[in-house]
C-alpha cells in the first residue's frame, strides 16, 4: 500500500466549502451546519439561536446540523449568562444568515446569467422568479464561496417563517433517548476516574495525609495533593475513587476562618461602617424632600446554585497540548486558566463543551476544569473528576448575603416624593479581584435596577468583605433588589390605602424613560407589562374563600417582568397555587423555549424564596444535600401561566428577568393573607 498526498485537491475540497462566517457551513452535498457558540444548558440555545440564523438564511430547522463550538477566537466572548445569549447573539446571527443569503442568490443568477433580482431564496433552494429553475444550495456552495462577503446585507424587518414561531427544541430528542451527552456521560477509551478531598473551611490547606488506606482498595492508581486544599485519588471507576477517597486521613490545615458562622456574618452586616456609601444612582436630592417618612430593613442569605449534575469534567494532557471536555458556561475561561496551570499557553489548549445538567451561573466557574488537567498531568492519562453531591454544595460558590435598607416620604397622596435604598454586603467582581466600577460593583448596571420615575431618588452601595466564596447565580443582585424593593413599595401601597397593582401603575402612570447607567426603562413598557399580569390573573375579580393574591415587577438584563402570585395559608406557611409571569422582552424567537424558561424560572425563584439558605457554622457550609437545601417538589409546584407583551423591539434577556419579582411577589402575598410583613428570605426562616 502506498500513501500518496494530493495537496492541491485537498485545498479545492476546503474551498469548495462555502463558510461565509465562522457560525455557517454549507458543504457541495448540500449539509447546512450552523454553529452555536454558546452554551445548551437547558435553555434552548440550541434552537434559538439557529432559528435566528435560518430566518436569514431561508431554510427550515429539518434542513441544518448543529455544531456546538468549543473555546475559540472566532466568537468574541462566549460566555453563557447574564440572559445574553440571545440578546447579544441576535444581529450576528442574522448577519451570518443574510450574508450567505445574498451570496448563495448571487452565485445563482451569474450562473443563469439572469439580473440578481428575477432570483429570490427559499426552503435551501435559489429560484428564479421568471422561468421556475432552481438550484439547491449545495450545488452553489463552490461558486458562492469565491464571491465578496457582503458587509450590510439587508435584513428581514418582519414577515418572519421562523422566528416568533413556536418550535420544538432541537435539542429533545437526544435528551429523550439518551444520546445526548453531558459532561458527566463523557468517556474516551483508556481514561481513569477521579475523586477529590478539598478542604471545606474557607481559605484552608492540607497540611498532612496518610494515603496508606486508600491505596489497598482494589483499582486505585494514584494519590497525591492537588494545589493546596485538594487531594485526589485516582481509580478505575468513580465508585473506588470514592471509595478510596473515604479511606483517606487527612490533616487541614483550616486557617483563619475556622470558627466563622452565619449569625456573626449577619451581625457584622447590620452594623457594616456606612459613614463612607458608594452612590451609584440618583435623581433630584433625596435628603431635602418632605413628607411622611417610611423606612424598612430586608435581607437576603448566602444561596447555593444546586444544578442537578454536579461539577465535573475530563481532560487528556498529553505533554504539548490539553484537552478538555467540559460543562462549562465560559469555554474561554476554562482555556486561559487551564493553560498556565498546567505549563502551557491558550492555543495549546482544547476545550470541547459539553450539555450541561443545569449552571444558573456555577458553571461560570471552572475550578473543575483546572481539576482535571491537573489530575491528568499528574497520571499522564485522560482522567474525569466527578464531584459528589456534598462537594458540590460545599465547596461551592454562594450567591452573597445581603442587608437593604430602605426609606422614603410620601405626600398627602400617599406616592412617594424620595426613594432611599443602600444595599450592604460584598462584590461578587471585587473578591474576583475585578476593579469597581464607579465604585460599586461591574454588574449593577444590568441587575441592580430602578424603574421609577420618582422625583428623588437615591441608591447607595457599602461593600463589604466575606471569606466565603461568591459566585454569580441565576439574576445575581437583581434577586437582592427586586425582594427589597418590590416588597417595599408595597408597604408604600399599604400605608397609602392603595391597591398594589393600581399604586405601581399610578407610579408608572406618566410615560417618560428612566435613565439608568445605559439602559432607559420606560415607564409604558412596565405599565403594560403589569396591566397584561392583572388582566391574565383576574386582579380585579374575587378569590375563593382563602385565597390572597401579591403582586410585583422590576427590570432586569433589559427585560420587563412582572409576577403574580395566588397563595393560600397552611399551618401558617405559604402554599403557592398559581402563579402568572408576563414579561417584554422585545422579539420573541420562540415562545414555547419563552414559556419554558417562565416556568423554570418561577420554579427556581420558589425556591429561593421558600427555603434557600447556605449557613456557615465552624467555617463550613452546613447544607450538604437535597434534604438540607430542598428544591420544590413537583407535589409542590403550582399552575405557572407565563404571557408575552408582543414587541419588534430586539430581544433581551429571559433566562433570569422573572425570578426577582416572585419572592416580593409571594411575600406581598402572605401581606394580605396575615397583614404582617416578611422582610428576609427565606420565607420558611
Amino acid at each position: 500500500m502506498i500513501g500518496i498526498h494530493f495537496p492541491g485537491r485537498a485545498r479545492a475540497e476546503a474551498e469548495s466549502v462555502f463558510s461565509p462566517s465562522a457560525y455557517l457551513r454549507i458543504t457541495p452535498d448540500g449539509k447546512i451546519t450552523i454553529v452555536v457558540a454558546r452554551t445548551e444548558m437547558g435553555q434552548g440555545v440550541w434552537t434559538a439561536l439557529p432559528m435566528i440564523l435560518a430566518e436569514e438564511l431561508e431554510v427550515d430547522l429539518n434542513q441544518i446540523t448543529i455544531e456546538q463550538a468549543g473555546a475559540s477566537t472566532l466568537f468574541g466572548d462566549q460566555g453563557t449568562g447574564g440572559s445574553a445569549s440571545v440578546r447579544t447573539t441576535w444581529d450576528p446571527m442574522r448577519k451570518a444568515g443574510a450574508q450567505a443569503r445574498e451570496m448563495l442568490i448571487s452565485a445563482a443568477a451569474q450562473g443563469w446569467g439572469v439580473p440578481r433580482e428575477s432570483c429570490k431564496a427559499e426552503s435551501a433552494m435559489v429560484v428564479h422568479s421568471a422561468t421556475g429553475r432552481k438550484l439547491s444550495y449545495g450545488s452553489l456552495a463552490t461558486k458562492a464561496s469565491a464571491l465578496p462577503v457582503p458587509d450590510n446585507p439587508p435584513l428581514k424587518t418582519g414577515d418572519y417563517k421562523l422566528v416568533g414561531k413556536s418550535t420544538p427544541r432541537l435539542d429533545t430528542p437526544s435528551k429523550v433517548n439518551g444520546s445526548a451527552v453531558y459532561g458527566i456521560d463523557f468517556h474516551i477509551p483508556g481514561m481513569k476516574y477521579a475523586s477529590l478531598a478539598r478542604c471545606e473551611t474557607a481559605g484552608g490547606k492540607v497540611a498532612d495525609f496518610d494515603a496508606s488506606a486508600a491505596k489497598q482498595i482494589p483499582g486505585v492508581t494514584f494519590v497525591g495533593k492537588i494545589g493546596d486544599s485538594a487531594v485526589a485519588v485516582v481509580a478505575d471507576s468513580t465508585w473506588n475513587a470514592l471509595k478510596a477517597r473515604r479511606a483517606l486521613k487527612i490533616t487541614w490545615d483550616e486557617g483563619s476562618n475556622k470558627d466563622l458562622n452565619s449569625a456573626a456574618i449577619f451581625e457584622a452586616l447590620h452594623h457594616a461602617d456606612e459613614s463612607k456609601p458608594v452612590k451609584f444612582f440618583s435623581v433630584g436630592d433625596a435628603s431635602n424632600a418632605t413628607g411622611k417618612k417610611i423606612e424598612a430593613v430586608y435581607q437576603l442569605p448566602f444561596m447555593a446554585h444546586a444544578p442537578m449534575e454536579p461539577g465535573n469534567c475530563s481532560a487528556h494532557f498529553r505533554g504539548s497540548e490539553c484537552e478538555v471536555w467540559a460543562p462549562t458556561q465560559v469555554p474561554q475561561d476554562c482555556r486561559d486558566t487551564i493553560a498556565p496551570q498546567v505549563g502551557l499557553k491558550p492555543e495549546q489548549v482544547k476545550v470541547n463543551v459539553t450539555f450541561l445538567g443545569g449552571g444558573f451561573g456555577r458553571r461560570l466557574e471552572h475550578d473543575y476544569a483546572v481539576e482535571a488537567a491537573l489530575v491528568s498531568k499528574a497520571i499522564n492519562a485522560p482522567v474525569k473528576v466527578t464531584w459528589t453531591r456534598e462537594d458540590d454544595m460545599r465547596c461551592s460558590t454562594y450567591r452573597p448575603v445581603s442587608v437593604h435598607k430602605l426609606s422614603a416620604t410620601v405626600g398627602d397622596d400617599g406616592l412617594p416624593t424620595s426613594f432611599r435604598h443602600r444595599i450592604i454586603g460584598p462584590s461578587i467582581n471585587g473578591q474576583k479581584g475585578s476593579q469597581p466600577v464607579n465604585g460599586v460593583d461591574s454588574d449593577f448596571p444590568d441587575e441592580a435596577a430602578f424603574h421609577y420615575p420618582i422625583p428623588n431618588v437615591l441608591l447607595e452601595s457599602v461593600t463589604t468583605e466575606t471569606p466565603v466564596p461568591l459566585g454569580w447565580m441565576r439574576s445575581v443582585y437583581a434577586l437582592q433588589m427586586g425582594f427589597a424593593t418590590e416588597s417595599f413599595i408595597d408597604e408604600l401601597a399599604a400605608a397609602a390605602g392603595k391597591d398594589p397593582l393600581e399604586y405601581r401603575l399610578q407610579l408608572l402612570s406618566k410615560s417618560t424613560e428612566v435613565k439608568y447607567f445605559d439602559t432607559s426603562w420606560n415607564t409604558a413598557r412596565m405599565r403594560n407589562v403589569l396591566k397584561l399580569a392583572g388582566e391574565k390573573a383576574g386582579w380585579s375579580k374575587p378569590l375563593a374563600a382563602g385565597r390572597y393574591r401579591g403582586i410585583a415587577c422590576f427590570g432586569s438584563f433589559s427585560t420587563y417582568a412582572a409576577d403574580v402570585v395566588e397563595i393560600s395559608m397552611e399551618n401558617s406557611a405559604p402554599r403557592v397555587h398559581r402563579v402568572v409571569s408576563v414579561v417584554d422582552c422585545g422579539q420573541v424567537v420562540n415562545p414555547n423555549i419563552l414559556e419554558q424558561q417562565i416556568q423554570g424560572a418561577v420554579v427556581y425563584g420558589l425556591a429561593n424564596a421558600l427555603r434557600a439558605q447556605i449557613t456557615i457554622e465552624k467555617g463550613r457550609v452546613v447544607q450538604g444535600n437535597f434534604d438540607a437545601y430542598q428544591p420544590i417538589r413537583m407535589n409542590e409546584a403550582p399552575t405557572v401561566e407565563g404571557y408575552f407583551v408582543p414587541s419588534t423591539e430586539p430581544p433581551t434577556g429571559i433566562g433570569e428577568p422573572p425570578i426577582p419579582p416572585l419572592a416580593p411577589a409571594i411575600c406581598n402575598a402572605i401581606y394580605a393573607a396575615t397583614k404582617k410583613r416578611i422582610r428576609a428570605l427565606p420565607i420558611s426562616s
